[in-house]
């Protein structure tokens, strides 16, 4: 199918083609512009993300490969519009070799366009959609997709004699992926999805939700909704009752987020969850990650967004440290396609053909451990792929 560009688009590809004559090898800086929620209802996400950036570089120092590297970070609100005016002002007027960030999937696929005519990658570090990676042949993902979690939390819950379910997920892009692949797992494997609930993203209240929910009397619910809204969920979640109705939570990773876990309460305990990443993940590198995050930054605990900032900044040192420090868009690209290492969540490689990250899905259970609420893994599907590309 083609696309006819916006005129704003084609604009930046112009602008783009005047500022490419120094070419990036020839240059002492590289510079990477991120683009985050620091403001507005996910600045959680910024910050966790922003936060594992600046670690990253304490760690590692801001010279790879006989280059300086340039962090150039703009807040977007998570606004669409706010990240695409962004976005062309990091390309044309700082003219950065990097994109890098992206806290929703409206804003990854706004942005989309301008990374395909600049010819820059773009390090989707949040943004979890499928369809993302589909908007421009330079994204590279290093967070997780939805469909990895969902088809294997699904397939998880028949195989674990769970007979019926509700879902209950937030309104857009990424909630959809959820309960479709939840739906198709769930039910392949026998059980039977008796309600599809879906809630605002915007100001959600879930109270009417779970009580509709609890009426269908399933044998659990399966949630989603966006990192950081999982405390409102949790609250009203204990308010309804739920927590003593025998209902089961079957939840994607989200709805149980490291960050704000811990102040949750003994509601939650025993929620399973699916995801990539948790802070109480038993290796020697995360306990380091996890320790020195911590101390960087109060004490307060890192989770997957940061996880995935961390990661996507070492898929970028990486790659110029194979390029000898040239930044060429479509050089660097290369040197990030099929690249594997160690992360703090355990082993990941971005797939050479798809540019999607490639990990292992844990299940876990929310208990406490050393006077903190924790996911503990209790089983792993590994080198898992987006089933979904």
């Amino acid at each position: 199918m083609r696309f006819k560009l916006p005129r704003c688009v084609v604009t930046v590809a112009a602008a783009w083609a005047l500022v490419a004559g120094a070419a990036a090898n020839a240059q002492e800086t590289v510079k990477i512009g991120v683009i985050l929620p620091m403001t507005g209802p996910f600045q959680s996400t910024g910050w966790q993300a922003n936060a594992a950036i600046n670690l990253f570089l304490k760690q590692n120092g801001s010279l790879v490969a006989g280059k300086k590297i340039q962090v150039i970070l703009k807040e977007d609100a998570g606004v669409a519009d706010n990240a695409k005016r962004l976005a062309q002002e990091l390309i044309v007027n700082d003219r950065v070799h990097v994109l890098l960030g992206f806290g929703l999937t409206p804003i990854a696929m706004a942005v989309a366009p301008l990374a395909t005519e600049a010819k820059i990658p773009m390090v989707v570090t949040v943004a979890s959609t499928s369809a993302v990676l589909d908007r421009t042949p330079f994204a590279v993902r290093t967070i997780q997709t939805i469909p990895q979690i969902a088809n294997i939390v699904g397939g998880w819950a028949a195989r674990n004699k769970i007979k019926s379910a509700v879902t209950l997920v937030s309104d857009y892009a990424p909630g959809h992926d959820a309960e479709r692949w939840f739906v198709q797992s769930f039910e392949q494997g026998g059980g039977k999805v008796i309600e599809r609930l879906r809630v605002p993203l915007a100001n959600p209240d879930f109270a009417p939700f779970l009580q509709r929910a609890r009426d269908a009397a399933p044998e659990a619910i399966f949630a989603f909704m966006p990192a950081g809204v999982g405390a409102i969920f949790a609250k009203q979640f204990a308010e309804r009752g739920l927590d003593k109705s025998g209902i089961r939570i079957v939840s994607m990773s989200d709805v149980m987020d490291d960050d704000i876990l811990n102040g949750m309460g003994d509601a939650v305990l025993g929620i399973i969850t699916g995801g990539p990443y948790s802070v109480a993940h038993p290796s020697e590198h995360n306990k380091k990650f996890v320790a020195a995050f911590r101390a960087a930054n109060g004490n307060r605990r890192p989770n997957i967004v940061s996880v995935a900032a961390y990661d996507g900044m070492e898929l970028i040192f990486r790659a110029l440290q194979a390029t000898k420090g040239v930044a060429d868009g479509p050089v660097l690209l290369e040197a990030m396609k099929g690249v594997a290492w160690e992360s703090p969540r355990g082993p990941i490689k971005i797939d050479a053909q798809t540019r999607d990250i490639v990990q292992s899905i844990y299940m876990r259970r929310v208990e406490r451990r050393d006077g903190e609420l924790h996911n503990i893994e209790f089983e792993t599907y590994p080198a898992i792929k987006d089933p979904a590309r």
